[in-house]
């Protein structure tokens, strides 16, 4: 519930006329690529979270395979990303919330009432984790129920009432911006962002009562439930669209609130009143669930040496990483005000979050050499081949995001070297870990130069063609991915776990944790 909560967020209320003014009716196409994408780091996820399952695992991993400076990086991005996405559901609220409460959003974005009015949903959230991950869950799982129920009500309203096979042909075609607007919607159009939530089982996995089992079966799960799900409501969309919708083109569609909208047209006041008021439960939800996970990313940094101390404190009674709470919330509610919609965020969320799975395949196949005495429940099948595949899907949607994007995001990455130097030089960190991480940086460089030379974006140079371009970001993350592999050091954290399991040492991570 908490993966496929995350993943039917505020994505399913806006991601279909978005992805259909990049790709037009081709957008289904973006679905399918992009599940499957998703669902192939997934599997590497499936087995990292079943050897490892403690909280805030995407840190964690690249720490036990590369050490602190890899998992610094990660953890950096992610949560930069985890922050903002509690952000963009509570202005996702907001938006659709302006039916109800008129004076909120205002052309294509919130007014100042409608700021206040989500920095009061973000303090929602926050309270809601503050109880506990109990409350979390009793919360987080009858939301995700009832999330799921409209979207498939939706799905045989627009069946049946307002089907129309000519948009598939006429107006421009089945793919009127060619395959680059299908890749194109991957990365901007919120596709990606919506599959993000497939990772939150894993951030929770220390709390969870059988990780090794529970927590691979929600990941794969999740995203293919997500997979069908999102391209059908793409379909019905398209197909319920009427000729003075698409009057403009494909690109030009423009809807505050698309499948209420298209409901009204079709004369479905009571599914448009249904919308409206899911518009505000589905986003809510999501934002409850990304709340939970931004501090536990914190929580695994710390844990790391390579993050404040603080965020590692937890609440006496409720088991929390309070401070971290705390502080998060400061920084969503002051992330409220330079990305007034959720179109302005969307990109750039769902680069840094991506960027952040390039991890997970190097670390699968590094601990397979470097780990390989370490408990492993869950051995997937053709990882040799899945995780350098996975690499290059995570790289090319990096990619397809655009510069200046990209640029912003991976330029961020960059900037919090600073903070790692400083926590490397105090807690005297070893030296291998920044040999072991020198790949990410150099790797790091090459997407910013890519991007800023390809062809996806605006204002970049365009110095190597289409499709030439996504050859060369492959070939090169191919190089990236095997030096990687190849960079991967026995840390720490695999010689305890080797000796934990082997009976020699203390209780693990994830029993301190939940002891704690």
């Amino acid at each position: 519930m908490a993966s496929l909560g995350g993943i039917i967020g505020s994505g399913w209320l806006f991601g279909s006329l978005f992805a259909a003014n990049d790709a037009g009716p081709a957008a289904v196409f973006s679905w399918l690529i992009g599940g499957f994408a998703v669902l192939l780091i997934g599997l590497v996820y499936a087995e990292l979270s079943s050897m490892i399952p403690e909280s805030g695992g995407i840190v964690r991993f690249p720490q036990y395979s590369h050490g602190s400076l890899v998992s610094f990086i990660m953890g950096w991005a992610a949560w930069i990303g985890y922050c903002t996405v509690t952000s963009i559901e509570a202005e996702a609220v907001t938006q659709y919330a302006n039916y109800y409460i008129p004076g909120l959003y205002v052309g294509k974005t919130l007014t100042p009432l409608g700021i206040l009015v989500s920095a009061v949903l973000v303090i929602a959230f926050f309270l809601i984790n503050w109880y506990g991950v109990r409350a979390f869950a009793a919360v987080n799982t009858r939301l995700t129920m009832f999330k799921f129920v409209m979207p498939v009500l939706t799905l045989f309203a627009f069946l049946l009432f307002g089907f129309h096979t000519r948009n598939f042909e006429h107006f421009g075609g089945f793919m009127p911006m060619g395959s680059a607007g299908v890749l194109k919607a991957i990365a901007t159009a919120g596709v990606i962002f919506a599959f993000l939530g497939f990772r939150q089982s894993v951030d929770l996995a220390g709390e969870a009562r059988n990780p090794q089992r529970d927590v691979p079966r929600a990941i794969v799960v999740s995203i293919l439930i997500g997979v069908v799900l999102y391209a059908l409501l793409q379909i019905v969309f398209v197909g319920a669209l009427t000729p003075a919708d698409l009057k403009a083109g494909w690109a030009n569609m423009s809807m505050s609130s698309p499948f209420a909208d298209v409901a009204m047209t079709l004369g479905l006041g009571w599914l448009a009143f249904l919308l409206f008021f899911d518009a505000v439960i589905s986003p809510a939800g999501t934002g409850i669930v990304y709340t939970a996970s931004t501090c536990r990313i914190g929580y695994a940094l710390a844990q790391n040496g390579s993050w404040p101390r603080v965020f590692s404190l937890l609440h006496p009674k409720r088991g929390v990483p309070y401070m971290g709470m705390i502080i998060n919330l400061i920084i969503n509610l002051i992330l409220l005000a330079p990305f007034p919609g959720w179109n302005k965020l969307v990109g750039v969320v769902s680069s840094a979050i991506v960027f952040t799975y390039v991890a997970g395949p190097v670390a699968a196949l590094s601990l397979r050499r470097t780990g390989r005495e370490m408990n492993r429940p869950l051995t997937v099948k053709g990882m040799g081949l899945i995780a350098p595949v996975a690499f290059i899907i995570a790289s090319l949607i990096i990619y397809w995001s655009g510069w200046p994007t990209t640029g912003e995001v991976l330029i961020t990455m960059l900037i919090g070297l600073p903070f790692y130097i400083y926590f490397y030089r105090r807690d005297k960190l070893p030296a291998e870990h920044v040999k072991a991480g020198i790949w990410l940086v150099i790797y790091l460089i090459f997407m910013i130069i890519m991007s800023y030379i390809g062809t996806f974006g605006k204002g970049e140079l365009k110095l190597i063609p289409y499709p030439l371009d996504m050859l060369v970001v492959a070939a090169g993350s191919l190089v990236a991915f095997y030096w990687g592999v190849n960079s991967g050091i026995v840390t720490a954290e695999v010689n305890t776990a080797v000796r934990t399991q082997n009976g020699d040492a203390g209780m693990s991570g994830k029993t301190a944790h939940a002891r704690a």
